[in-house]
């Protein structure tokens, strides 16, 4: 259980140290444009506005909050530098902070981070920075670092429980109320450690407090939704990483407190669903976003009558996607849409088996995508794991029924990640 925040402490996270670190922050980061989005409107007939933070200077927000902590720190704190832990966005945002302030930096990142943010983090922090890769998850390389922190006397800068970086992600919810022409009905706001999610519902709830502020994070790691549910900071057991820029085992205390006052609602979002909407975004706007900065456009379906005829802010909170992670993306998508599908066949062992089960089982929209099959000589029957991509979700059930029609007794894993995480 987390300890209890004390008011005078939630009270350092203030709209004045919002705006004073807007005047901190301006001549570092990119004020990052808000677009009305012409195909999401449309689609929900609504005005969805997108804060596109996925095009700031380290194409994520969480620059914001690191130069924030770190230029209000003072030389005697900063002499033996500083130190973060980060799966990857914190990191770009510190090194990059690191080198504008001629600063040692100590990047710790887990091990399963992808390449492509390693290395923006060694690009943006050059000469400055030293990445130390430890553990599988941030919460292991959370602990490393505060050891390293406490060990070298070295200033620790927090992630997303820390109030300047709190208010230094403010400044996204400043610049979205100076910008809009018209009053926001609701906005929807990524939440991994809920730094962000703290800072912005703080600007509005005093400057636009009609304004529904709803938070989102992936299913497979709900620790502000379960801490929000249980009335206490709750610490998870096993998280999905995949949606690794918003996948901790346990949001902070400071921020956790601001959350529970601040978000009128808090929900979580299938990965499958995640990765639909960073295809579609892709394809319909241009826009290459990271799994967090789906989170909030991917919960738009969640809202579909509440928003008709409202005004909608979607925070796009990261563009640091890894390509190489484009075939999951896509094999995550299709299973959730309902378009992908996976079987263990008990083919009979006989010529013409497989050719009957392609023009009698199969229709002619349907693609097998995946063959694995080693014949048996002893047996009757030799199973088979076969792939099938369907063109549409409702053909299902028909495929269901030719197999039994022609008896090819089959058993349907899609339901048995023990089996299918071997492939995706």
């Amino acid at each position: 259980m987390s300890e209890v925040v004390p008011a005078e402490v939630k009270a350092l996270v203030s709209v004045d140290g919002i705006k004073a670190a807007e005047k901190r922050l301006k001549d570092i980061i990119v004020r990052t444009p808000l677009i009305r989005s012409m195909n999401l409107s449309e689609r929900y007939e609504a005005n969805i506005y997108l804060k596109r933070e996925d095009l700031q200077v380290v194409r994520s927000y969480k620059l914001r909050g690191a130069y924030n902590i770190m230029s209000s720190l003072t030389p005697e704190q900063l002499q033996n530098g500083v130190v973060c832990a980060s799966a990857g966005n914190h990191a770009q945002g510190v090194a990059y902070s690191c080198h504008k302030m001629s600063i040692k930096g100590h990047i710790f990142m887990p091990i399963t981070t992808p390449n492509q943010k390693i290395k923006q983090v060694q690009l943006f922090g050059r000469e400055h920075v030293e990445v130390v890769l430890v553990g599988d998850t941030f919460d292991d390389c959370y602990y490393e670092a505060l050891k390293f922190s406490d060990l070298h006397q070295t200033a620790f800068i927090h992630p997303f429980d820390n109030p300047q970086g709190i208010e230094g992600q403010g400044t996204v919810g400043l610049e979205i109320l100076q910008d809009i022409k018209e009053p926001v009905d609701l906005l929807i706001l990524p939440v991994g450690g809920g730094g962000l999610a703290a800072g912005v519902s703080t600007f509005f709830k005093e400057l636009s407090p009609t304004t529904k502020v709803v938070g989102v994070e992936p299913e497979g790691a709900p620790s502000m939704k379960k801490s929000l549910e249980a009335g206490h900071k709750v610490v998870l057991d096993h998280i999905d990483k995949f949606v690794d820029g918003a996948a901790v085992k346990a949001v902070g205390d400071l921020t956790f407190e601001i959350c529970r006052e601040k978000l009128d609602d808090m929900l979580t979002i299938p990965e499958g669903k995640i990765c639909t909407t960073i295809l579609q975004l892709y394809n319909e706007e241009a826009i290459v976003a990271e799994p967090a900065g789906a989170l909030s456009i991917s919960a738009l379906d969640f809202f579909k009558e509440e928003i008709k005829g409202k005004t909608v802010v979607c925070v796009v909170s990261g563009g640091n996607n890894d390509i190489t992670r484009t075939e999951e993306i896509k094999e995550r998508s299709l299973l959730y849409e309902g378009l992908k599908h996976y079987f263990i066949v008990n083919f009979p062992q006989r010529a013409g088996a497989l050719k009957q089960f392609v023009n009698d089982v199969l229709s002619p929209t349907d693609d097998i995508t995946h063959f694995t099959y080693t014949k048996k000589n002893s047996r009757e029957k030799g199973p088979a794991l076969v792939g099938i991509e369907l063109k549409n979700r409702n053909d299902f059930q028909g495929l269901l029924d030719r197999m039994e029609q022609y008896g090819f007794n089959c058993e349907y894993i899609n339901n048995r990640p023990e089996f299918y995480h071997f492939i995706i």
